[in-house]
């Protein structure tokens, strides 16, 4: 897990997201609770962010040829600016009569969002030594639950004191803050970049997906994930509000306490990787993520006592950051980097198209169907996910230790075969 942050370039990287991260997830955990505290609604808390979501699928492959066409740290760079001015109009936000300001926000602040993704997970791969890719994944994982733990505690307890402004302005800093940090050139990941029509260049993407086997699982694996995951996104203040009969406090602390959990398996990952390849890895941590969040679920029948549920979600946090880890070097590992962006792009396009109709399912169904049933439902999806990662990925041959090196566009018409038998 040293061996990344040994190149000054990724440990800025590294930093900049860790700050970032800690606002994001201030604006993830209040703002959802914001929009059910002015509604008293599932459906309208839905709402808002299956729109956030819609700019996402248009923008997504466009992101992914930007991010190989462009200079990927420049590209992020002004995306951080313009985020932060982006989030400013909320401080506008009064009362319900203002959803309409939030959906047009959020639409604009999820475009954004979309822009940088791409860009930073294509030019991770290119920070580090190949063997090192799951690793650094590991550390973006512990990044990212180490900035949860701080920033949905955050949220939570900035929203009860000083309302959803606070939020906003803390979220602001922190884009500015990792602004700073992508000021200054990287030495690595510098290529020169072909500049095809845009649409023959996500086209090429979308061949690479068709013509990787690795990449159609995935397909199959990151829909699942997504539809379990919108789900949750509604649900989870429903579940803490009506469920636990919980409040801004602890909707925060629940939201943050996996990032306990998140901390050991990003710490886990470097182990992990090299015993197990990453579309194994992928599928175990999947079926231990559903199985754990169906005993959280259910868990109210048994007890109501706040420990339990404080464990319970720490404990999810491994799981989840485990299986991100193991998705996302799958899909870097098995793509080359002239497009990896294009590739990346259109996963996550794929993502939030799921997720908005998970959103979407949420929002209609949990009234005719009740609370349970619905949560019931997400925790199997995830299980259905890791069921169909194992599948394809089970019958892997014992010595292989380590995750396959970082194939070229030639090398991978060759080595197609034999990169699926491996895996």
């Amino acid at each position: 897990m040293i061996g990344p942050l040994r190149e000054r370039a990724f440990l800025r990287l590294w930093i900049a997201g860790f700050i970032s991260e800690i606002g994001d997830w201030m604006l993830l955990v209040a703002l959802p609770v914001f929009v059910y505290q002015l509604t008293g609604s599932a459906a309208a808390t839905a709402t808002t962010f299956v729109v956030a979501l819609l700019p996402s699928l248009l923008l997504s492959p466009v992101a992914g040829v930007l991010a190989d066409r462009w200079d990927r740290r420049r590209l992020m760079l002004g995306v951080s600016l313009v985020q932060a001015a982006a989030l400013l109009p909320l401080l506008a936000v009064h009362d319900a009569g203002d959803l309409v300001l939030i959906n047009v926000v959020m639409v604009a602040h999820a475009g954004l969002a979309i822009l940088f993704e791409p860009a930073k997970n294509a030019l991770l791969p290119t920070l580090v030594k190949p063997d090192q890719v799951a690793a650094a994944n590991g550390l973006i994982g512990l990044n990212s639950n180490l900035a949860r733990l701080i920033g949905a505690s955050l949220g939570g307890v900035l929203l009860g004191f000083s309302g959803l402004a606070g939020v906003l302005l803390a979220d602001v800093v922190s884009f500015l803050l990792a602004a700073l940090l992508l000021l200054r050139p990287f030495r690595a990941g510098t290529v020169k970049r072909e500049h095809p029509p845009v649409f023959r260049a996500w086209l090429e993407g979308l061949r690479e997906i068709r013509d990787r086997g690795p990449l159609r699982v995935m397909l199959g694996v990151v829909g699942l994930m997504a539809v379990s995951q919108g789900i949750f996104v509604v649900l989870f203040v429903v579940f803490v509000t009506d469920r636990l009969g919980g409040g801004e406090a602890e909707i925060g602390v629940l939201r943050g306490v996996q990032a306990v959990g998140g901390v050991l398996g990003g710490l886990l990952v470097g182990v992990l990787a090299r015993r197990l390849r990453a579309g194994r890895l992928l599928g175990l941590a999947l079926l231990v993520f559903g199985l754990i969040s169906a005993i959280g679920w259910n868990g109210p029948y048994v007890t109501m006592a706040p420990a339990f549920y404080l464990v319970l979600f720490a404990v999810i946090g491994a799981p989840g950051v485990i299986a991100g880890v193991g998705m996302m070097s799958v899909l870097q590992l098995h793509t080359a980097d002239e497009t990896r962006g294009r590739v990346l792009g259109s996963f996550f396009s794929l993502n939030d198209g799921f997720q908005a109709l998970g959103m979407m399912l949420a929002g209609v169904l949990v009234v005719p169907l009740g609370l349970t049933v619905m949560l019931n439902v997400q925790a199997g999806l995830y299980a259905l996910a890791g069921l169909v990662a194992l599948r394809r990925w089970w019958r892997e041959k014992p010595g292989d230790a380590a995750l396959p090196p970082v194939l070229t566009t030639e090398a991978a018409l060759d080595a197609d075969q034999s990169v699926n038998k491996a895996y």
